[in-house]
This record gives structure tokens, sequence and C-alpha cells, in this order.
């Protein structure tokens, strides 16, 4: 058990939140507890290429937290008002998950990503009143300052003094000049986050979780991956998203260290494996295809068989993804987790059935009760028939954020959908199709994109896919592959199109193939397919 479970057990910054929890605010912050039994224990290593080791105890940890919460406060930051953190993963970003939770704080982070005119967007939309970002993006919100006018506060850190700082801001050392470094006593409101979704098929909406979480549901989800205080977790993406971020969060509650990789490259995460005995980490396949396509020259320098919990999500990884990843790596390290920003980890196939069950995410996780729906609004019981995802759990979150109307058209009782297809065999398993907006109708057949691209990535000479539909006045949609090539490759589209028909249903067989170099995604590694179907759709009066 870890130091967290074993002192508090109501630990607040569990990735799984519950919905309208009604516990009351922890007497003790469980990062102060485990400082208190760890003080000298790693908790946070910046090992960054040409650059001074950074490495913060707990006891570092808990202070800077400390320090940076009781600022805010003094900046008259009020417990409840949101808070946006902004930058590249470091241990100041560390620090802020932790002080805003401390305070009371509600935490926003930030794709910084995103173009001006979107963050200005989410920042404005969310109404933080204080901005924590890093030097380095720091010009983005001075670019966007008159656009967010209830931001009172932008404080930048990382800044070199020898640099101009943009105006109307404030360094960290200003901000952090004299503020003390004890707990803080608990807030009176239970602490909150709100991240915004991704956004791949509209305007991004923030997905508000209020609470403590539920230990037994969180404990239940720890024991059967089989986490341990002495695992060391390295970030694998960015820690804006809820996927690496929530399980940074797993590895505090267990008083793990925590090896944050700044700006994701295959060779230095090899690196740092092997510098720092990396054992966990959370990936999206984008991340872990480079990592595995890079010479076997490179991959031989390194050891990385200290690696043994891999929780791949995000975006599915397809089949032939996960059979590099276990090439390379321990065969007993891959987990698999299906689940959203707003519902928590909903289902987990473990290492066992990586490779005998093709496509499928898992069974449910433990106190997560899920039906499938048909379009008929009917429960669906058959094996292998398609249904819309539906949710019950604990950690499902509260509401998105000035959209309870959204939330409400994706309940069902107290069941909850992010809007995923899928079906389920005889043995319990269930297998994703696609989202619902991305299901392709042509001649009045549902075709899921996701098997598509499947299909067509376990092609040697095919890097990825994106797989969507496009207009077609005699079928309604028509399938199209935008593919991304193996460098050096010379595959052209009829040899796509003949490797899809050996595998694939022909209707399910690409009508039009287009190549380019890379596919547009999001910071956690989703594909835009917005982005991709806009120039086909724009003229064919559809809304999309």
């Amino acid at each position: 058990m870890s130091p967290a479970e074993e002192q508090t057990p109501d630990a607040p910054d569990a990735p799984d939140a519950s919905k309208g929890a009604a516990a009351s605010p922890p007497q003790s912050d469980y990062l102060t507890t485990i400082a208190a039994l760890q003080p000298d224990k790693a908790a946070v290593i910046d090992d960054r290429p040409g650059m001074p080791l950074v490495r913060w105890t707990y006891r570092e940890l808990e202070a800077n937290a400390n320090r940076l919460a009781s600022a805010l406060l003094a900046h008259g930051v009020a417990p409840g008002e949101g808070v946006i953190w902004c930058g590249q993963n470091s241990p100041w970003v560390v620090a802020m998950t932790h002080a805003s939770r401390k305070a009371g704080f509600v935490a926003v982070p930030l794709n910084y990503r995103l173009s001006p005119e979107e963050a200005a967007y989410v920042i404005d939309d969310s109404d933080a009143v204080f901005v924590w970002v890093d030097a380095e993006f720091a010009p983005l919100i001075a670019q966007i300052r008159g656009e967010i006018p209830k931001v009172r506060t932008v404080a930048v850190f990382e800044h070199d003094p020898s640099a101009d700082l943009p105006a109307a801001t404030i360094t960290a050392e200003q901000l952090l000049a004299g503020a003390p470094d004890d707990p803080l006593p608990p807030p009176r409101d239970e602490s909150r986050t709100m991240i915004y979704t991704s956004g791949t098929t509209g305007q991004p909406k923030g997905a508000v979780r209020t609470g403590t979480g539920d230990p037994e549901q969180r404990q239940a989800m720890f024991q059967l991956i089989g986490y341990r205080p002495d695992d060391v977790y390295i970030t694998t993406g960015p820690l804006y998203h809820s996927g690496p971020g929530g399980f940074m969060g797993i590895a505090y509650l267990h008083g793990q260290t925590v090896v944050v990789q700044r700006r994701f490259d295959p060779e230095d995460w090899l690196r740092l494996v092997e510098t720092h005995g990396a054992t966990s980490t959370f990936a999206a396949p984008t991340p872990i295809r480079r990592i595995c396509s890079l010479p076997s020259e490179v991959k031989s320098r390194y050891d990385c068989s200290s690696m043994r919990v891999m929780v791949a999500n995000a975006a599915p990884w397809p089949f032939a993804l996960k059979q590099a990843y276990l090439a390379d790596f321990p065969a007993d390290s891959l987990w698999e987790v299906y689940g959203s920003t707003e519902l928590g980890v909903n289902m987990i196939l473990g290492p066992a059935d990586q490779l005998q069950r093709p496509g499928s995410c898992g069974r449910p996780a433990p106190l997560v009760d899920v039906k499938l729906i048909a379009e008929d609004g009917s429960e669906v019981t058959e094996p292998g028939v398609p249904g819309e995802v539906f949710v019950r759990s604990r950690s499902v979150f509260d509401t998105y954020h000035k959209a309870q109307e959204k939330y409400d058209a994706e309940t069902l009782g107290e069941f909850h959908t992010v809007g995923d297809i899928a079906y389920r065999d005889a043995d319990g398993f269930y297998y994703i199709c696609d989202r619902k907006k991305d299901m392709i109708i042509s001649g009045g057949v549902n075709i899921y994109p996701a098997e598509i691209e499947a299909a067509l990535e376990s092609h040697p000479a095919i890097y990825e896919a994106a797989v969507f539909g496009i207009p077609s006045d005699e079928w309604g949609e028509l399938v199209h592959a935008e593919v991304v090539r193996v460098p050096g490759s010379d595959l052209d589209a009829e040899a796509v199109a003949a490797f899809a028909r050996e595998h694939l249903a022909s209707y399910k067989v690409p009508r039009s193939i287009a190549f380019t170099g890379e596919l547009p995604k999001t910071g956690s590694g989703k594909v835009l397919k917005r982005q991709l179907r806009d120039p086909y759709w724009k003229d064919a009066g559809r809304a999309l």
C-alpha cells in the first residue's frame, strides 16, 4: 500500500474524481503527509540535455507548492477562482498542480500548442483570473492580453533575467518573494479541476471535476495494475493532457519519483528511462510509434528493461504498434485503458490479452458499469452488435463549464457517454469501433474508420493513416484515406487499395487515397479529422 493510501485514504489528487462527492475536505493534504514520511526522496527530476539536472525532493516539492499557493492567495486569487497554467513539462508545472489543490483553486491546464485565438477562447471561457506561464510561451499570453480581461495577473516562470519580460507580467521570483512555505489550512470547499477537451470535432469544452475521488475505486485499479511506491514515472507527452497528468497524479499518490521530459524526443526518452530506471508511464500511440521506429542500432544503446507498466491510451494503439512495442519492451509491461477526460478510466486490457485479443480495449474497470445503447434507445445485449458506449462510474465528471445542455445530452439516467461506438464479444471484452461523429455512412451502411486505419497500418510501408468520409452524390459518403508512408517508401494508391482488399470487406476499402507527410494532431496525439475533412466538405452544404 502506498504512503498516500496508508495515511490519507481520501487523497484529493486522484486522477478520477467522483461526481458530486459530498465528502468533507481532507484534514491534511496528501503531499504534506508524504513529504513528512519521506522528505529526502526524489519527487521530481528534470534532466534536460545540455542543462544542469534539477532534482526536487519531496520536502522541496512540498515547500515550493506551499509557497506558490500562498503567493497566489496573497495576490488576491481566492479559493474557487480559476488558475491557468501553461508550459512544457517542468518542476514548476508540477508545483502548480499541487498548489492549486492545496489552496482550493480551479486548476485549468492550457494547451501551449493552441493558436492565439484558441488560447484566448479557453482562457476567457474558463473565467480564470491568474495565468502561470513558462517563459517560452509568455509571448503567446502577451499577444492575447487584451482579449482575456478577466485575468488580473500573469506570472512567468523560468524567465531569463537577461531577456526582456513581456509587458503586464511579473516574474516567478517577484511573485514568490517572501511567500511562506508552511502547509496551508485545508480549503473550505473541495478542490476542482477543469480540463478542456481536445476539440477534435468542435470548440473545446471545460470538463469540470469536483471532489476527492472514491478511494475504493481508485485503490482497486491501482491493485489491478500493480503500482508500487518504488516505481519511477516518466512523462510521455504533455502534462496539460488528462492522461499524462492524471497518471502523474497516481505516481504522487504512491509517493513515487516523477521524471519530467520537457519536450518529447524519442531517443532522449530512452536515455531518461535507462538513466533514471523509469518503470511506468502513460502514452498515446504517436510517441511510442516514434520510439519503435528508431533504427535498431539506436534502440540497442539503451537498456529499457525497467519499464514494467506502459499504459496505452489517448487514442487507440493499432495492433501493429503493440507488436512493435512488445518487440522492444518487456512482454508483461503493456496495459491498455479506455477512457476520457470526462469519464475517467472505464475499461482495462491486461498484458496477457494484448496479442490474444486484437482490437480490444478490455473489460470494465473495477466498479465501472458499461452498457451499449442502440440508435433506437434500446440496450444492446447480443455479442458483436455495435452500440454507443454509456458508463456509470464514480469517476464521471460533474459538468461542462457553461454547457450544462451538452452534459445533459450525453447523460442517460446514471450513465454517461462521450459518443464512442463499441461492441462486446462473448467473453465480455469490448472493442471500440470509432467515435459516433467519425462514423461513415455510405449507401446506408455504417462504416467505422478505426477498423480501416488498423488494417492499413499493418502494412510495413505505412507509418500511419487517417480514414474519414468525403461527399458523394451517389452514396452519400465515400471512404477516403490519408496515408503517411514510411520514409523511403514508394508505395502508391493502387498498392494501398490492393492491400486493403486483402484485409477488409469491399465496402470498407478506401475509394480515394491521398499521401501526406504528416497528420495534424492535438497535443495529446489525437488526429484532427475535422481539419482533414474540412477541405472536402466546405462546399458540400454539410455542417461539420
